[in-house]
């Protein structure tokens, strides 16, 4: 049996989370996911402005403060934090290291997977004929292709396995799959061979409960959340597994947060597609063959999975440029705060018409009344102590943009009374990053991927 803990769900998750794993109890490995769709472009555009950017820089900062202790215990970490930049990301935690006093005599090395990044590629994918068309649209990526700022393949367990076979204490990843840095452990520890399509497929599982973090120890709770103990402190997953790939959701005692039968449907519910079909590189596994039992305090079984071979596809994560955005707000006090905020909308409008600006999209909203529920929440009651007016425009004109952005702030004297929350000064204009979903045969990425050693 082997023990993997989930240590972030996301770029910017709690920064003590794994350092409660690690220091909470016995755990073989910690698992790390910092990526989302968005995450790769934006970590793109950092390493546009510096070359040495483009990875979750705070992960080094991180294994300064736990790897004496995953030395001294053999823990395995396993992490996507390299992003567009993993050697980079590499190198900043062996310097790490050896600031943590751990360099030296081999007891420390990183595995760094590369070979997700297309985007140097991009052109040649795309002259031999693979249109990475858009899953959503069916749009071919060509017209787009001027506009595109990252590009990067889902990768499955395969190279994270290699990199522990190779003594990596610690795996630096870019684009993987969330899943396959829970599952990859599996595959490496017990051997699982590439058709144990039913192993693999539990793996899968393991990875989506593991992934989001305290999602599946009580965090996000949508199910009677108030009785969800002690979260200033939650304790993340843990996956206890064995070689039959049944596993024990579980976290370390002492810890708030729980692991229920409801907080684990939650999430293996999360982000569902088709349940019978949940595609990863390496498996398609059925989630709706997934038994649950509750096997204790924080303890929720996990069995009966199974699964059938991947495709002949690879998933391609695209984000392009698709014009600007700013969101300016101010907010309205009591006596009749709806109807002021309402008004100041209606008059920045004409004066937007009057100067003659047009948007894609522009977007008026009640924060603290129908900003979540839009026109489901009806008309405001009038006596509202205080509403937020938000107003939000997106256009491929930046001009127009930063026009609007100098809109708001006149409506404080030029506009209904009882105005307050205009110290941020005007509205920034955003660059807008879309996500475009795309398939690309497998044959021509794998033999693109390599694994490297970095000794801290």
């Amino acid at each position: 049996m082997i023990r993997i803990a989930s240590g972030q769900g996301f770029w910017g998750d709690d920064l003590d989370a794994p350092v409660r794993q690690v220091e909470g109890g016995p755990i073989d490995y910690l698992m790390l996911d910092y990526l989302a769709e968005v995450t790769m472009s934006i970590m793109q555009k950092q390493r546009s402005r510096d070359p040495a950017a483009g990875y979750a820089r705070d992960f080094a900062g991180l294994m300064e403060r736990i790897f004496p202790a995953c030395v001294e215990r053999r823990i395995k970490v396993v992490t996507n934090a390299g992003g567009v930049k993993p050697r980079e990301c590499a190198r900043a935690v062996a310097e790490a290291g050896r600031r943590a006093g751990v360099g030296g005599r081999g007891r420390a090395r990183i595995g760094v997977v590369t070979g997700d990044d297309l985007m140097q590629r991009l052109d040649e994918l795309l002259a031999s004929g693979h249109t990475l068309r858009n899953m959503d649209t069916g749009e071919p990526l060509h017209p787009t292709r001027d506009r595109v700022r990252s590009a990067n393949v889902y990768l499955g367990a395969r190279p994270i396995v290699d990199a522990l076979s190779g003594g990596a204490l610690v795996v630096v990843t870019g684009r993987s799959t969330d899943t396959a840095l829970t599952y990859a452990p599996m595959v490496r520890e017990f051997g699982w061979s590439r058709d144990a399509y039913d192993l693999l497929a539990s793996g899968v599982v393991a990875g989506h409960i593991n992934e989001c973090g305290a999602q599946a120890s009580g965090g996000n709770c949508l199910a009677e959340w108030w009785t969800i103990p002690d979260l200033a402190e939650v304790g993340f997953p843990i996956i206890e597994t064995a070689p039959d790939g049944t596993f024990i959701v579980t976290k370390h005692p002492g810890l708030g947060g729980a692991v229920t039968l409801r907080t684990v449907k939650e999430q293996v519910l999360y982000e569902m597609g088709d349940p019978a079909t949940y595609i990863t590189p390496d498996v398609t596994a059925d989630f709706t063959t997934i038994r649950l039992t509750d096997e204790g305090p924080d303890r929720v079984g996990v069995h009966g999975i199974r699964g059938r071979p991947p495709t002949p596809f690879l998933k391609v994560s695209i984000a392009y440029a698709a014009g600007y955005k700013a969101v300016g707000t101010l907010v309205y006090a009591w006596p009749d705060a709806a109807a002021k905020a309402r008004a100041a909308a209606a008059i920045l409008r004409r004066r937007l018409d009057r100067l003659g600006l047009a948007f894609d999209g522009l977007r008026v909203e009640l924060v603290g009344w129908d900003s979540t529920h839009g026109p489901l929440a009806g008309d405001p009651p009038g006596d509202l102590p205080e509403v937020q007016l938000r107003v939000a425009v997106r256009s491929n004109d930046r001009r127009a943009i930063e026009r609007f952005s100098r809109e708001i702030a006149p409506l404080v004297l030029t506009g209904p009374p009882s105005v307050t929350g205009f110290a941020g000064g005007r509205p920034r204009v955003q660059e807008i990053m879309a996500y475009w979903p795309a398939l690309i045969d497998r044959s021509v990425v794998e033999p693109g991927l390599s694994v490297d050693f970095v000794d801290v």
